[in-house]
């Protein structure tokens, strides 16, 4: 029996109670990008992890989009797993169909487990960039791993921050695959929407193959409010942003609880609330159509009808 190990100092737990939106998913809604920690006592931790969290598997994850009104859900392998996709397939076969998943893999995997992964739903690999959380990994390795899945059909998910973008932008234009970028990769909001950092974000995402996900505005805000105490208008100051990657890729954006959220150290925000920031960013029905289901389905389950 594997010895059960402590959270990291410091780490907050997903909400408990979240409240019921104001603003109700349409029908058919996809959360694309949430992930599943454990249970630890059945699927254990990597031992080369940079964080132990708290539990939250796939019965917690089904009981909040049953709560908020989510009907699929495309399921991220969480970095404190590490290569070790069990928990996250867990989660995506429990679904019955209505969840795909995103793997981490290693460029030596055999054809024979990327078909695997494949039949069980996987649809993509993470490539992580933020060295608080993984080591980094060489490029040529993941361009080898991004080689091996084009086959396949699949795409890569980019986690990177937008002050990085220049330094790594080439490498990016490379891949021979589709490209979905983490977080709106993750701007510094505190800099004009229309100045330079961003700026030359969006002419990356309109040169390229690349989908986006407008998620984690609790990661990126750094004057509120907090999606917390009933306040509906929370993350104010990331609002332009997300309004603006809608406006300009309105079938290429993609929308994800990011539920339990992990490495989160201010707050922990009601998924209630989260919720409803989606009508502040997809300010017309057919912004939020194609964000919640159209897109999603045609990326994850072309040709299948909600």
């Amino acid at each position: 029996m594997s010895t059960r190990s402590p959270k990291s100092p410091g780490w907050l737990d997903w909400y408990r109670d979240p409240s019921v939106p104001a603003f109700r998913l349409p029908a058919g809604s996809v959360d694309s990008h949430c992930h599943v920690f454990g249970p630890q006592a059945e699927f254990p931790f990597a031992a080369e992890r940079k964080y132990t969290p708290c539990d939250a598997g796939r019965d917690e994850l089904a009981s909040l989009h049953a709560h908020l009104g989510v009907s699929r859900a495309v399921v991220v392998q969480a970095t404190c797993h590490g290569a070790d996709n069990t928990a996250m397939l867990d989660a995506v076969r429990a679904a019955g169909g209505r969840a795909r998943g995103i793997a981490t893999v290693r460029p030596d995997i055999s054809d024979a487990d990327l078909r695997a992964l494949d039949a069980a739903g996987v649809r993509g690999v993470r490539f992580n960039f933020l060295r608080r959380l993984v080591d980094t990994s060489s490029l040529e390795d993941l361009a080898t791993i991004a080689g091996r899945i084009a086959p396949l059909g699949w795409h890569v998910v980019l986690y990177f921050e937008s002050a990085d973008l220049p330094g790594l932008e080439g490498f990016f234009r490379s891949l021979p695959t589709p490209l979905v970028v983490d977080h709106m990769g993750r701007p510094d909001v505190s800099l004009p929407v229309d100045g330079p950092q961003f700026s030359r974000f969006l002419r990356f995402v309109g040169s390229h193959d690349v989908w986006v996900k407008v998620t984690c505005p609790e990661r990126l805000s750094l004057t509120g409010p907090a999606a917390l105490d009933g306040e509906r208008s929370a993350y104010a100051d990331v609002v332009p942003f997300g309004r603006r990657v809608v406006q300009e890729f309105s079938d290429r954006v993609l929308w994800g609880t990011d539920w339990p959220h992990p490495n989160l150290t201010g707050h922990m925000p009601d998924d209630g609330l989260l919720v409803d920031h989606i009508p502040h960013i997809a300010v017309t029905p057919e912004q939020r159509r194609r964000l919640l289901v159209d897109n999603p389905m045609s990326l994850y389950w072309p040709g299948e009808d909600v």
